[in-house]
């Protein structure tokens, strides 16, 4: 076994992964897409067509960036339905055994999120999983960007908890960007299918896919062996 300092740490993203919200998301950007006359999308287009920044994704649909006005009407119709559809989100199949499970064998982990800091920390602390996390970090500025320079601020915060380092450290997540903001800081990724994008779309990244979160804590564990 490896010293208490060098065992893989997890950095769990929320939205996809370890809260099965995904249908909420669909209809949230359904609502969204009405307010600039855009068709409805299922879930299977969702997956396909997902990007980060989102107005990029938005694009895909519109045949053109929004503009700044349309973006901030449909960002902000996109947040408040969410709000309201996210209450009847549970978490996804196995987490809170996950979560205890890795605590309680002496290991580090904790959760970034591109959900708004100021709205994730209750939203965790409410579904009871808080105290398994070392740190519990949401966005901060605008949404609709990539998570590399938060997971960079998140590893500078680490760094005084038990000497965690990107090098010891997994990130799973659901999204490309996951495994984007892994790599800009140095850390591994693991990303889970039952999220915001298909198979095919994250085997384009180059890091391990999987189909539910538990084989993503079992590779982890493989890295640290």
């Amino acid at each position: 076994m490896t010293s208490g300092t060098t065992r893989t740490h997890l950095v769990w993203d929320w939205n996809g992964t370890l809260l099965d919200d995904t249908h909420a998301v669909i209809q949230a950007t359904n609502a969204a897409f009405a307010e600039v006359e855009l068709a409805p999308i299922t879930l299977e287009q969702y997956r396909e067509m997902y990007t980060i920044p989102i107005p990029r994704f938005y694009e895909r649909f519109l045949g053109r960036l929004p503009t700044e006005a349309e973006w901030e009407r449909m960002d902000g119709i996109f947040h408040r339905y969410y709000a309201e559809q996210r209450v009847g989100c549970g978490l996804t199949a196995g987490v809170e055994e996950l979560l205890d499970q890795w605590q309680r064998a002496g290991r580090s982990q904790s959760l970034l999120s591109m959900y708004g800091h100021e709205q994730l920390v209750p939203v965790v602390r409410g579904y009871g999983i808080e105290p398994r996390f070392v740190r519990v970090e949401g966005r901060t500025g605008p949404s609709g960007g990539s998570k590399a320079l938060h997971m960079e601020r998140h590893f500078e915060a680490l760094a005084g908890v038990g000497g965690i380092a990107p090098e010891n450290s997994v990130v799973i997540g659901d999204a490309l960007d996951d495994a984007v903001a892994a790599a800009h800081v140095g850390a591994r990724a693991v990303l889970y299918t039952g999220g915001s994008h298909s198979r095919s779309s994250l085997e384009g990244a180059g890091v391990p896919v999987v189909d539910s979160l538990g084989e993503a804590v079992a590779l982890a564990e493989t890295f640290s062996a």
